[in-house]
């Protein structure tokens, strides 16, 4: 949740991730589109990248990404791209969520490889956050 309010704090739609393994945090992000000019530098997308560069290699099995907002599409195909083993995300985003909302990428039996997942933790926390930042906006 703080790295959302940093990323709210600098402009950005707020959402922060967390990839750990084995007990131990691999790489933390936020959202950072805006800052980067960069349509792929999403909150899961710059963790990913931060874990592979650190360990030196893009899969990253036995991982679980914690996330404040249900993935999008791209997002969901990095996660299974990188091999991570579960996703745990707080609020849905009912327009472009990937997981439950809309496309369901997850549960494609066509993926050569299945990211479990489960959702609500800090849900309404991180809800509240996304609403206030756009009621601000608007």
């Amino acid at each position: 949740m703080d790295l959302a309010r940093f990323a709210g704090s600098q402009g950005e739609v707020p959402v922060g991730a967390v990839l750990v393994r084995d007990n131990e945090l691999m790489a933390e992000s936020w959202n950072q589109c805006i800052a980067l000019s960069d349509p792929t530098a999403h909150a899961e997308v710059m963790t990913l990248r931060e874990a592979a560069k650190r360990i030196g290699n893009y899969r990253l099995p036995g991982s679980t990404l914690y996330v404040t907002l249900e993935p999008c599409t791209m997002c969901s195909g990095a996660l299974i791209q990188a091999r991570c083993e579960r996703l745990v995300f707080a609020a849905c985003e009912p327009r472009s969520g990937a997981v439950i909302s809309q496309a369901k990428i997850l549960e494609n039996p066509m993926h050569n490889h299945k990211v479990s997942w489960d959702q609500g933790l800090l849900a309404d926390e991180s809800a509240a956050l996304l609403q206030a930042f756009f009621k601000a906006r608007r």
